[in-house]
Protein backbone atom coordinates (compact mmCIF):
# COMPACT_ATOMS: atom_id res chain seq x y z
CA UNK A 1 0.00 0.00 0.00
CA UNK A 2 1.49 3.35 -0.98
CA UNK A 3 1.56 6.27 1.40
CA UNK A 4 -1.07 8.21 -0.55
CA UNK A 5 -3.36 5.16 -0.68
CA UNK A 6 -2.83 4.63 3.05
CA UNK A 7 -3.65 8.28 3.77
CA UNK A 8 -6.82 8.06 1.67
CA UNK A 9 -7.83 4.91 3.53
CA UNK A 10 -7.25 6.62 6.89
CA UNK A 11 -9.19 9.68 5.75
CA UNK A 12 -12.13 7.49 4.68
CA UNK A 13 -12.13 5.71 8.06
CA UNK A 14 -12.03 9.03 9.89
CA UNK A 15 -14.86 10.38 7.73
CA UNK A 16 -16.99 7.29 8.39
CA UNK A 17 -16.33 7.59 12.13
CA UNK A 18 -17.21 11.29 12.10
CA UNK A 19 -20.40 10.64 10.14
CA UNK A 20 -21.36 7.84 12.54
CA UNK A 21 -20.66 10.09 15.51
CA UNK A 22 -22.81 12.86 14.07
CA UNK A 23 -25.69 10.49 13.27
CA UNK A 24 -25.60 8.72 16.62
CA UNK A 25 -25.01 11.79 18.74
CA UNK A 26 -21.58 10.55 19.76
CA UNK A 27 -18.69 12.92 20.15
CA UNK A 28 -15.08 12.71 19.05
CA UNK A 29 -12.54 12.04 21.77
CA UNK A 30 -10.22 14.73 20.42
CA UNK A 31 -12.92 17.40 20.36
CA UNK A 32 -12.04 18.21 23.95
CA UNK A 33 -14.35 21.18 24.37
CA UNK A 34 -17.32 19.14 23.11
CA UNK A 35 -16.44 16.19 25.35
CA UNK A 36 -16.40 18.54 28.34
CA UNK A 37 -19.55 20.35 27.26
CA UNK A 38 -21.51 17.22 26.36
CA UNK A 39 -24.13 15.66 28.56
CA UNK A 40 -23.16 12.81 30.87
CA UNK A 41 -25.47 10.57 28.79
CA UNK A 42 -23.44 11.38 25.64
CA UNK A 43 -20.19 10.55 27.41
CA UNK A 44 -21.69 7.30 28.70
CA UNK A 45 -22.70 6.33 25.14
CA UNK A 46 -19.16 7.07 23.95
CA UNK A 47 -17.69 4.97 26.76
CA UNK A 48 -20.07 2.06 26.22
CA UNK A 49 -19.43 2.03 22.47
CA UNK A 50 -15.70 2.00 23.17
CA UNK A 51 -13.28 4.69 22.11
CA UNK A 52 -11.42 3.90 18.91
CA UNK A 53 -7.78 3.20 19.75
CA UNK A 54 -6.74 5.37 16.79
CA UNK A 55 -8.45 8.34 18.46
CA UNK A 56 -6.59 7.62 21.69
CA UNK A 57 -3.31 7.78 19.81
CA UNK A 58 -4.46 11.04 18.18
CA UNK A 59 -5.21 12.50 21.62
CA UNK A 60 -1.78 11.49 22.88
CA UNK A 61 -0.12 13.08 19.84
CA UNK A 62 -2.00 16.29 20.59
CA UNK A 63 -0.68 16.15 24.16
CA UNK A 64 2.88 16.03 22.76
CA UNK A 65 4.03 13.55 25.38
CA UNK A 66 5.36 10.02 24.82
CA UNK A 67 2.42 7.65 24.56
CA UNK A 68 3.93 5.28 27.11
CA UNK A 69 3.78 8.01 29.76
CA UNK A 70 0.15 8.93 29.09
CA UNK A 71 -0.84 5.26 28.91
CA UNK A 72 0.87 4.67 32.27
CA UNK A 73 -1.14 7.54 33.82
CA UNK A 74 -4.35 5.96 32.52
CA UNK A 75 -3.33 2.37 33.28
CA UNK A 76 -3.55 1.36 29.61
CA UNK A 77 -1.45 -1.30 27.95
CA UNK A 78 0.68 0.27 25.22
CA UNK A 79 0.72 -3.02 23.29
CA UNK A 80 -3.07 -3.32 23.45
CA UNK A 81 -3.70 0.25 22.30
CA UNK A 82 -1.19 -0.10 19.45
CA UNK A 83 -2.64 -3.46 18.36
CA UNK A 84 -6.22 -2.18 18.47
CA UNK A 85 -5.22 0.99 16.61
CA UNK A 86 -3.62 -1.05 13.82
CA UNK A 87 -6.87 -3.04 13.50
CA UNK A 88 -9.12 0.04 13.86
CA UNK A 89 -10.74 -1.44 16.97
CA UNK A 90 -12.23 0.11 20.09
CA UNK A 91 -10.94 -0.07 23.63
CA UNK A 92 -12.96 -1.79 26.34
CA UNK A 93 -15.54 0.29 28.19
CA UNK A 94 -13.30 0.28 31.28
CA UNK A 95 -10.31 1.66 29.36
CA UNK A 96 -12.54 4.03 27.38
CA UNK A 97 -13.88 5.54 30.60
CA UNK A 98 -10.42 6.62 31.76
CA UNK A 99 -9.55 7.96 28.30
CA UNK A 100 -12.80 9.95 28.09
CA UNK A 101 -11.97 11.30 31.55
CA UNK A 102 -8.64 12.60 30.24
CA UNK A 103 -10.33 14.18 27.23
CA UNK A 104 -12.91 15.74 29.55
CA UNK A 105 -10.12 17.19 31.72
CA UNK A 106 -8.45 18.76 28.69
CA UNK A 107 -11.82 20.21 27.67
CA UNK A 108 -12.28 21.59 31.17
CA UNK A 109 -8.95 23.41 30.97
CA UNK A 110 -9.80 24.71 27.51
CA UNK A 111 -13.15 26.02 28.81
CA UNK A 112 -11.45 27.61 31.84
CA UNK A 113 -9.01 29.51 29.65
CA UNK A 114 -11.80 30.62 27.30
CA UNK A 115 -13.81 31.91 30.28
CA UNK A 116 -10.87 33.55 32.03
CA UNK A 117 -9.11 35.34 29.23
CA UNK A 118 -7.67 35.12 25.78
CA UNK A 119 -7.35 31.48 24.64
CA UNK A 120 -5.44 32.42 21.47
CA UNK A 121 -2.24 30.39 21.24
CA UNK A 122 -3.08 28.28 24.31
CA UNK A 123 -2.88 24.52 23.78
CA UNK A 124 -4.93 22.84 26.50
CA UNK A 125 -3.79 19.31 25.60
CA UNK A 126 -0.10 20.18 25.91
CA UNK A 127 -0.70 22.22 29.07
CA UNK A 128 -2.56 19.35 30.76
CA UNK A 129 0.16 16.85 29.80
CA UNK A 130 2.79 19.08 31.42
CA UNK A 131 0.70 20.03 34.48
CA UNK A 132 -0.16 16.40 35.27
CA UNK A 133 3.51 15.74 35.99
CA UNK A 134 4.02 18.70 38.33
CA UNK A 135 3.94 18.05 42.10
CA UNK A 136 0.98 19.90 43.61
CA UNK A 137 0.95 21.00 47.28
CA UNK A 138 -2.83 20.46 47.49
CA UNK A 139 -2.17 16.79 46.65
CA UNK A 140 0.46 16.43 49.36
CA UNK A 141 3.23 17.00 46.83
CA UNK A 142 2.00 14.27 44.51
CA UNK A 143 1.54 14.77 40.79
CA UNK A 144 -2.03 14.86 39.41
CA UNK A 145 -0.99 12.10 36.97
CA UNK A 146 -0.92 9.64 39.87
CA UNK A 147 -4.70 10.09 40.19
CA UNK A 148 -5.66 9.67 36.54
CA UNK A 149 -6.00 5.87 36.61
CA UNK A 150 -9.33 5.92 38.48
CA UNK A 151 -12.54 7.87 38.00
CA UNK A 152 -12.46 9.11 41.61
CA UNK A 153 -8.92 10.31 41.06
CA UNK A 154 -9.95 12.10 37.88
CA UNK A 155 -12.79 13.81 39.78
CA UNK A 156 -10.29 14.93 42.41
CA UNK A 157 -8.01 16.41 39.73
CA UNK A 158 -10.96 18.08 38.00
CA UNK A 159 -12.12 19.61 41.29
CA UNK A 160 -8.59 20.84 41.97
CA UNK A 161 -8.55 22.62 38.61
CA UNK A 162 -11.93 24.23 39.34
CA UNK A 163 -10.63 25.38 42.73
CA UNK A 164 -7.55 26.86 41.09
CA UNK A 165 -9.73 28.80 38.65
CA UNK A 166 -11.93 30.19 41.40
CA UNK A 167 -8.86 31.43 43.27
CA UNK A 168 -9.63 29.37 46.38
CA UNK A 169 -6.33 27.55 45.88
CA UNK A 170 -3.31 29.61 44.96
Amino acid sequence: MTISTEKRSQAKKAHRATAFAAESGLISLTDFRNVYGSTPASRVRLIRQGVRAVEVKDMVRMMDTPQERIFKFLRLSTATVNRKASRDEELSAEDSERVVGMSNLIGQVQAMVEQSGNPEGFDAAKWVAHWLEEPIPALGGECPASYMDTMEGQKLVSNLLATMQSGAYA
